[in-house]
């Protein structure tokens, strides 16, 4: 694809890389195929082809306007269309750098502003975000149908952390929503880990990997975020901590970025980019374990969702299914595993009719092969999901660990 960025266009940080994507660009028109909102809309300006000539025609000098920004808003960020490109083109960059533009250009109306501003003054927080949960549980009853939906039907509390300490030693991201909505996911991975000869170390003063910050076009407090977390990290990296595990896909992509997003950035780019080698989502983990040694009786049929961060962003397709199989577990067939749940870290409340209809759709999928229970391996997909109300969901991790014996 031909560009003429404008001299404007030029100076932003990341031009030369804009620029690079868009030419990658072959307008083949692959990626509509697999691209959830195109498919639910029919539009070819919500599908990644349209958004490529919209963030093009912004580049290049065109009037940026509030029809532009609602359909970059649409785009889920499933990176499904990546995954189907022949030519390799890196949408969700071309994406970020269009959003930001937008974003400076065409003020939201008040309503956009204040949800967005209240998402990043509670998400990031998890003592904040714990008492607030605790809080509508506490209220549910009075509560309308929408904020309900939002709640876990039931939250697991979490089981006692191992305290032996392993020669092999992990850090691991707790997460800023899943110690409020699923707090023993992450205590059911320290055990897991634990029976395979593997401690977690606690890091307290890492916090948000600032995922949310970030997509909700907040770049540089997303990045601020992300620079926290190195220097809450380095002691323990040099110490010789062997990885960096993340059990939320979504807070794993986002950390294994870490060394692109900072590349500029002389005083974290080296140390980015060795936190970015470092991360593991718990199945790379697990998936190299003798798994005998958990000593799994597995008498469930289970149907795993996979999550776009895990299978699209991560090139992790597969990989929990091949664990879970290993273990014994009997898995149902997931027709279209490839789509989008519609959760999209906070797109289920950004865009609350797309995300119900693609959260509807993957339920249907999920339950027809008629599981004893959803498992995932994202909180904001688990949430999502169990918030229909239909078939439980929960985090595979959890299934596991009260399968050992």
């Amino acid at each position: 694809m031909q560009t003429n960025l404008s001299e404007q266009a030029k100076r932003l940080p990341r031009a030369e890389e804009a620029e690079r994507i868009l030419r990658s660009c072959v307008h083949c028109g692959f990626c509509n195929a697999t691209c959830p909102t195109y498919q639910l809309l029919g539009d070819e300006l919500d599908g990644p082809r349209g958004r490529i000539y919209l963030i093009k025609q912004m580049l290049e000098g065109n009037e940026v306007t509030a029809k532009t920004q609602q359909h970059l808003d649409r785009c889920l960020t499933c990176r499904n269309c990546e995954t189907t490109c022949p030519s390799g083109v890196q949408y969700h960059n071309l994406l970020d750098i269009g959003r930001e533009v937008v974003e400076q250009a065409v003020p939201r109306p008040l309503n956009e502003r204040l949800l967005r501003q209240g998402l990043r003054a509670v998400v990031p927080h998890p003592a904040l975000f714990k008492a607030l949960t605790r809080t509508g549980l506490a209220l549910r009853p009075l509560l309308p149908t929408t904020l309900k939906a939002k709640l876990p039907r039931q939250v697991r509390p979490a089981k006692p952390r191992p305290t032996q300490q392993h020669a092999r030693r992990v850090l691991m991201l707790e997460g800023c929503v899943q110690p409020g909505l699923s707090p023993n996911t992450n205590a059911a991975t320290a055990r897991v880990l634990d029976r395979l000869g593997i401690s977690v170390t606690p890091i307290r003063e890492a916090g948000c990997c600032g995922a949310v910050d970030y997509h909700l076009n907040a770049q540089e407090a997303g990045l601020q975020r992300a620079r926290h977390n190195i220097d809450a990290w380095w002691p323990a990296i040099e110490a010789g901590a062997e990885a960096i595990v993340q059990t939320a896909s979504g807070c794993g992509a986002f950390v294994k970025d870490y060394g692109h997003l900072l590349a500029g950035d002389p005083a974290y780019a080296s140390k980015a980019t060795r936190v970015s080698a470092l991360a593991r989502d718990l199945v790379e983990v697990l998936q190299n374990e003798a798994l005998e040694k958990l000593q799994v009786r597995a008498e469930q049929r289970l149907a795993f969702h996979c999550p776009c961060t895990l299978q699209h962003a991560q090139k992790l397709g597969g990989t929990v299914e091949g664990v879970l199989s290993r273990l014994g577990f009997g898995l149902t067939a997931v027709p279209d595993g490839h789509l989008c749940c519609g959760s999209a870290g906070t797109y289920s409340l950004t865009q609350p009719e797309l995300s119900r209809q693609l959260r509807d759709n993957k339920l249907n999928a999920l339950e027809s092969g008629k599981p004893d229970a959803i498992v995932t391996a994202n909180i904001g997909c688990q949430s999502h999901l169990d918030g229909a109300g239909r078939t439980p969901v929960r985090h595979w991790i959890e299934i596991v660990e009260e399968a050992m014996h």
